[in-house]
């Protein structure tokens, strides 16, 4: 039974009404599309911790992600107190929200170039041999770090796509939802293909660089920058397909030949 503070009847109305239902379906999808780079830095992040601890990790970054999101929903007037100007410099206006993106960006930089070097010169073996297995505090404090620029954007998008605070919370709890049940295929795929996880890199660096723009003033359209991601990825899945079938033909020929 409903709490008699709820107004059932207009629950009932805003449930019948399809437009709901459309900006909730959109909404999820946007928050899944927008959680995918989160999803990538989760679990890049989350393989430099010992195997014991990689899900326990994902899973924990995600859940503090929809915690973030809602927090910020629920103090939506706060939140959007961000955009408001701070200062002026170089002729550019700055608000906490810039702020926000820049660092968050820089951050992401960083962190790509550092895991792109590690993945180059290092292998996982080496990580154990000298001591640099990272923590699983650390870990957690860069997920958060993260967390908190991806769910500014990710909330900021919400609230100019809805008008309900339910609906914005709904689908994000169902994007979470559906990013928890693939933060282990994805982390497993990506972590099994050296070129995936490379690729994933770079996506962190895009990403990176186009928080930084958007922070400085110069909006790049997502739209840009996931339809270079797609086109990256179906020319690496044209790649992993020809590698396939080259090792199916190879190990043809090798029974072939011990055969005869």
């Amino acid at each position: 039974m409903l709490p008699s503070f709820i107004d059932t009847g207009a629950l009932v109305a805003a449930l019948a009404d399809p437009n709901i239902w459309a900006s909730l379906v959109t909404l999820t999808v946007l928050e899944i599309v927008l959680g995918i780079d989160n999803l990538l830095f989760i679990s890049i992040v989350a393989d430099r911790l010992p195997v014991e601890q990689r899900d326990k990790a994902r899973k924990l970054g995600l859940t503090l992600a929809v915690i973030t999101r809602l927090m910020l929903l629920a103090s939506i007037s706060w939140m959007m107190g961000l955009t408001k100007p701070l200062f002026s410099a170089l002729g550019m206006t700055i608000s906490w929200r810039d702020v926000i993106l820049i660092v968050g960006g820089l951050f992401l930089i960083y962190k790509g170039t550092t895991e792109i070097h590690h993945h180059i010169e290092h292998t996982e073996e080496d990580s154990v041999a000298t001591g640099r297995k990272a923590t699983f505090g650390g870990v957690l404090v860069q997920i958060m770090i993260l967390d908190i620029v991806f769910s500014l954007d990710s909330v900021i998008t919400a609230v100019g796509m809805a008008d309900h605070i339910w609906v914005m919370a709904t689908a994000v709890i169902i994007a979470v939802g559906i990013m928890l049940l693939a933060a282990g295929p994805v982390s497993r795929f990506v972590n099994a293909n050296p070129t995936v996880k490379m690729l994933a890199l770079s996506f962190l660096l895009l990403i990176g660089m186009t928080l930084v723009a958007d922070g400085l003033g110069y909006h790049v359209p997502k739209g840009f920058i996931y339809s270079a991601m797609g086109f990256s990825v179906a020319v690496e899945a044209l790649n992993m397909l020809t590698r396939r079938r080259r090792r199916a033909r190879r190990l043809a020929q090798e029974t072939i030949d011990r055969q005869s």
